[in-house]
């Protein structure tokens, strides 16, 4: 199963505010604590706890976590200007599919969109799409990751080689229930799904609270 995303949009790699480079240390700033870094993603079916593999992919999780507090830039869509501000935070899961994953991540909403930038594939062989709940990243080809992600809901090992995996989520069941239920000819659930909002952590600082 291919998941692909769209078209690349023309020129935008040049106007990206940070030039093609966002590091790990900028998406991290201002957290506390020296614990994993972790994700809560908080969707209409329920919560998923998510380490982040932050040693493994870190181009990509430094991508996430950016994206995720608003600290990097991306392009709107429907502004088709640059903007910083979570961009996570009450997205669609656009794409469902029982047995094997699903998908979010597009602003547009359509499974269609990026955030006008591509970062390369990062590959850990450590890590197989092996099992449930691991988060990899969508794309259209080699090194065109952008935005959109997804979760298996079973091992995929078909996707082994051409995805980047950046975390891990549980519960299951979660992802379970975001697969199960009416869907159209495109796979997006016919009641909508939502990412409703992604909280970024170190696990140790959370602990402390």
């Amino acid at each position: 199963m291919t998941l692909y995303l769209c078209a690349a949009p023309a020129g935008a790699a040049e106007k990206d505010p940070h030039e093609g480079h966002f590091t790990l240390e900028e998406a991290t700033a201002g957290l506390e604590g020296q614990g994993p870094l972790t994700a809560v993603l908080d969707t209409s079916k329920g919560q998923l706890d998510c380490r982040l593999f932050e040693k493994e992919s870190p181009i990509t999780v430094a991508n996430f976590v950016g994206l995720a507090r608003g600290l990097r830039s991306f392009l709107n869509p429907r502004t088709h200007q640059w903007e910083k501000r979570p961009y996570y935070d009450g997205l669609l899961f656009h794409r469902v599919i029982p047995g094997f994953m699903v998908q979010t991540g597009d602003f547009s909403g359509k499974g269609s969109g990026e955030a006008g930038y591509r970062i390369p594939n990062e590959h850990s062989p450590k890590l197989k799409f092996n099992r449930p709940g691991l988060l990899g990243m969508a794309n259209y080809g080699p090194d065109t990751n952008s935005a959109q992600f997804f979760i298996t809901e079973a091992a995929a090992n078909h996707l082994n080689g051409a995805y980047t995996i950046f975390g891990e989520c549980k519960p299951a069941k979660v992802v379970r229930e975001i697969a199960k239920g009416p869907r159209d000819m495109n796979d997006r659930p016919r009641t909508p799904v939502t990412l409703t909002k992604v909280t970024i952590s170190r696990a140790a600082a959370r602990k402390r609270r």
